[in-house]
């Protein structure tokens, strides 16, 4: 009985870990997901008795008896190399030799730039202001969800995109074209904002 409820409480520290990055609830339940796959592939034991053999085992598995793609092995590889790094705080060192999956030819389709100001032309409101900044500065959805007026630096045009991939803060562009919109937005915001401080609600 105490073995099945050891995966829970593990579980439910990695949920903690991954909030405190701010890592997105899609994160949190993917992560989750293929950590509590790696203990049921090797018949529910602890992750702390268990370290690079079992890792590149399961990772292997997805390769060759599942035949997943290579992006959604690393993803799980990701939320493995976390729950060591994070929760167990132990440092997996993996061998060259990981059966990695083998990556997609297919081409990724890419818009011109007349057909992305097309589509973006089509927007409008925050929707809209959201794919500017993703087209126009490089980011992620979950970056561009994650932005707090800090992260905008208007004097020198540029963006802190905080804990980005690989856990890195990086800097990208802000473009020129995008400051009036931006400046406007954090103002309707700022209205909204406190408003509802004097309605009684929450500071943030």
């Amino acid at each position: 009985m105490q073995n099945e409820k050891t995966p829970r409480k593990l579980l439910d520290q990695v949920s903690d870990a991954i909030r405190i990055k701010h890592y997105s609830l899609r994160t949190e339940k993917t992560y989750i997901e293929w950590i509590r796959r790696y203990i049921l592939f090797h018949k529910k034991r602890h992750p702390n008795d268990m370290g690079a053999e079992e890792i590149q085992a399961f990772i292997a598995h997805l390769a060759t008896q599942r035949t997943v793609s290579a992006s959604t092995q690393n993803q799980a590889l990701s939320a493995l190399m976390f729950l060591y790094r994070h929760v167990l705080q132990k440092e997996i060192a993996l061998t060259s030799d990981l059966i990695r999956a083998e990556k997609s030819k297919t081409l990724p389709t890419v818009l011109t730039h007349p057909e992305a100001m097309t589509v973006i032309g089509k927007m409008t409101g925050t929707a809209q202001l959201m794919t500017k900044i993703l087209y126009g500065s490089g980011l992620r959805l979950m970056e561009c969800l994650r932005l707090r007026i800090k992260d905008i630096d208007f004097g020198n045009c540029q963006i802190i995109v905080r804990d980005g991939k690989g856990e890195d803060d990086r800097l990208t562009i802000l473009p020129d074209s995008l400051i009036p919109y931006l400046q406007t937005h954090l103002k309707t915001i700022q209205s909204i904002h406190q408003k509802d401080l004097k309605d009684g609600f929450g500071e943030v």
